[in-house]
């Protein structure tokens, strides 16, 4: 694989994981039948993508599907209740968490420039809290919309933290991660699925949505994501990645019309900046984490 198409195989990786929040506001399925639904397409699409999936499941991959199903779920309810842009702001605190757990749990010391990091992700998290911005038919309950996007987060961070885990004691890094990605929306799918009967009609277009989440949103894009991350340096990987939260609101807003409050806009800045400038900084002093 070329430069060229490794890094276009990242935007367009980047691009899909964009448009979830959108996707899962313009379902017309409830959260929890569009939780149940997205999961179980997603499980299969995984499964058949990546065909290490099928090889690599171990104890410790499905100690790790919990995590990755405690934010898979709480992305979709999150998304339901807040705004796109509140609920991709917050979830993109996740490495605050990370590094707040890793002494913890990966015996990693965290230095007095990443606590530096930390205090500003600290202060864009509670400018998108202070403000939950003004309900929309879409965003119904900002409030614990955002909350549930702030769990997002500490089971993302706990889910990356796992990822590391089976990287370091698997034979098969790729195969386990997958494995507990396939997992994780499996166990999404039986958690959801009793809140989620009895199951609606819906029309024919949520269905599709419900298809194009499991598939293209989560499957395909983890298989660009996989097959292109490894052959582009750190730092223009960090950065590309970051087209996921610009664009997540953006779409949300041509589809359902939804403006973040200010307050939103500014913390979301903050996160996104501060986030650059750790990676510009890290793979310039040779630093991966």
């Amino acid at each position: 694989m070329t430069a060229t198409g490794a890094r276009l195989r990242l935007i367009a990786a980047a691009v899909m994981f964009s448009t979830g929040g959108a996707a899962i506001k313009w379902c017309g399925f409830g959260a929890w039948q569009t939780a149940a639904g997205r999961a179980l397409v997603a499980m299969w699409a995984v499964s058949l993508l990546v065909p290490e999936a099928r090889r690599g499941w171990t104890w410790r991959a499905g100690v790790v599907a919990f995590a990755y199903a405690g934010a898979g779920l709480s992305f979709v309810l999150a998304n339901k209740l807040t705004t796109a842009a509140s609920t991709i702001f917050l979830q993109a605190t996740n490495p605050l968490f990370i590094l707040a757990l890793a002494p913890w749990l990966l015996h990693e010391h965290v230095t007095r420039r990443e606590i530096l990091y930390m205090a500003v992700l600290t202060v864009g998290m509670g400018f998108l809290l202070s403000s939950p911005g003004r309900q929309f038919a879409t965003a119904p309950n900002p409030a614990l919309g955002n909350m549930l996007a702030v769990g997002c987060s500490v089971f993302w961070a706990l889910t990356v933290i796992g990822y590391r885990w089976l990287a370091a004691s698997s034979p098969n890094p790729h195969g386990a991660v997958a494995a507990a990605a396939a997992t994780g929306n499996g166990l999404v799918f039986l958690i959801a699925l009793p809140f989620a009967l009895p199951l609606a009609p819906g029309r024919p277009g949520d269905w599709l949505v419900l298809v194009y989440l499991g598939v293209f949103q989560l499957g395909l894009a983890y298989v660009f994501l996989a097959r292109g991350i490894t052959k582009v340096p750190a730092l223009e990987a960090s950065l590309v990645m970051l087209v996921e939260p610009v664009l997540n609101p953006i779409w949300a807003w041509l589809v359902e019309g939804e403006t973040p409050s200010a307050w939103a806009v500014v913390g979301g800045v903050i996160i996104l900046v501060a986030t650059g400038v750790r990676a510009w900084v890290e793979v310039g002093r040779g630093v991966s984490r």
